[in-house]
């Protein structure tokens, strides 16, 4: 297997002097934006921290963007420079101060499933409220020197960028194995023992497919497996539990606007399901719709890009949301009930996709299942679910008959290898009816 590079935090943070002192001579001050589109490498990290320490704000694309798209959103954010798949070029031989913590977050565009892609906007925060917003991710998840972070997914993705970025400012490691690769994975979690780790549910369910009785997975070394970016079925998660350390494997939900909530592996063995509790500092509630809504300290507040009234749709105050809909119990759990345009309704009953998909994936034949409604004439839409496993669709059709409402069992049930995702792991079921030969409305 060729070496998984492995970042120092004493050798980043000389990296990131250099990639500051490149920004500076560039003419970049603070409030800039510089644009950066490249693989994962210790120079990208650098260069994103370097910027940020500086109050320089790196908007981060995907490398594999069609030109035309990267064109577009590199007229959008108008940087002062575009750096493009080489962030080493910053690197030379002189060195810039840099502030404690950075000074701000990288600006997304979010993956625009129903539109037109939104720039996440958080300018430069005061020293204060930027010191507060590094304590609390480092904090939260208790990065420290003694860290080694594996990285599974794209950093031009907030969460993996998120996560590699404060282990670095808590003085960890980070590892970078490069494009997702099951087996290649698994020999380095079995042989580099990382610490800590963020996924999502692809992930582990193709990890846990990779090993045999004669070569399992030395899971030993996690203390933390996060995961998030989409629902996990509940049968992974119950053998993802199993398989690593007690304690190990938690999950968030958020988003690439803000982070709502935190779930213990306690709390979600007591209640399955549930997305958590809110982090500290936040509050969740639902307003008349059942659309939830978070108030989130002053650190955390955003807006989109060049669209106020975008903006000023998703803000009540201090309350911000996304969109997504779901219930806020008694204890304070979060339960999701999916987003309001994966709304289904078919017979004039409203059916949220991800509880039919909890009972398709709790089937031992499921592995995973995406519900979605297409054009029917006499209902207005029909579900239909496509999913990924041994079941028979007949027998599948029974186990939702017996678990279900009438509006709420899919009209049709087709089996596939693999279900059509983003390069974060969420499925695309805008693609789903043309993988099925079915027209969409």
């Amino acid at each position: 297997m060729t070496a998984v590079p492995l970042v120092p935090a004493a050798d980043s943070e000389r990296d990131q002097r250099r990639a500051a002192a490149g920004l500076a001579a560039a003419g970049l001050r603070p409030g800039d934006r510089l644009l950066v589109s490249a693989a994962a490498s210790p120079a990208l990290l650098a260069a994103v921290l370097g910027a940020l320490r500086t109050g320089i704000v790196p908007v981060v694309l995907d490398p594999a963007l069609p030109s035309g798209e990267r064109a577009e959103l590199a007229a959008d954010a108008a940087a002062a420079l575009d750096i493009g798949g080489e962030p080493a070029r910053l690197l030379g031989e002189a060195e810039a101060e840099l502030a404690p913590v950075p000074l701000g977050r990288p600006m997304h565009y979010t993956s625009g499933t129903t539109g037109r892609r939104k720039g996440v906007w958080s300018g430069v925060l005061a020293e204060s409220d930027a010191r507060a917003l590094a304590a609390e991710e480092i904090e939260l998840w208790g990065f420290g020197p003694g860290d080694r972070h594996l990285v599974l997914s794209p950093l031009h993705h907030s969460a993996p960028l998120r996560f590699a970025m404060h282990t670095l400012l808590a003085g960890g490691e980070v590892l970078l194995p490069g494009p997702f690769d099951a087996a290649r994975v698994a020999e380095t979690i079995s042989t580099r023992h990382p610490t800590t780790a963020f996924c999502v549910p692809t992930h582990l369910q193709r990890l846990l497919a990779v090993p045999s009785p004669a070569h399992p997975v030395d899971w030993s070394s996690f203390r933390r497996l996060v995961h998030a970016g989409a629902p996990c079925p509940e049968p992974l998660k119950r053998a993802v539990l199993a398989a690593l350390p007690e304690g190990s494997v938690w999950e968030f939900y958020g988003s690439t606007e803000a982070q709502f909530t935190v779930c213990s592996p306690e709390d979600w063995l007591a209640h399955p399901g549930s997305v958590g509790r809110a982090r500290p500092g936040r509050r969740l509630e639902t307003d008349e719709r059942g659309q939830l809504w978070c108030a989130v300290p002053r650190w955390a507040r955003f807006e989109y890009w060049r669209a106020p009234e975008k903006t000023a749709a998703a803000w009540r105050g201090d309350r911000v949301t996304v969109g997504d809909l779901g219930r806020v119990d008694d204890d304070g759990l979060v339960w999701l009930d999916g987003r309001r345009e994966d709304l289904v309704i078919s017979g004039g009953v409203n059916v949220y996709p991800a509880e039919v998909e909890a009972v398709l994936d709790a089937h031992p034949g499921v592995v995973e299942s995406a519900v979605f409604g297409v054009p029917d004439p006499d209902w207005g839409q029909r579900l239909v679910a496509a999913y990924v496993g041994d079941a028979d669709a007949h027998e599948l059709a029974v186990w939702a008959r017996d678990r279900l409402a009438p509006a709420k069992r899919p009209k049709s049930l087709h089996a596939l290898a693999d279900l059509p995702r983003t390069s974060t792991g969420k499925v695309r079921r805008l693609d789903l009816p043309g993988v099925l030969g079915l027209a969409r409305g």
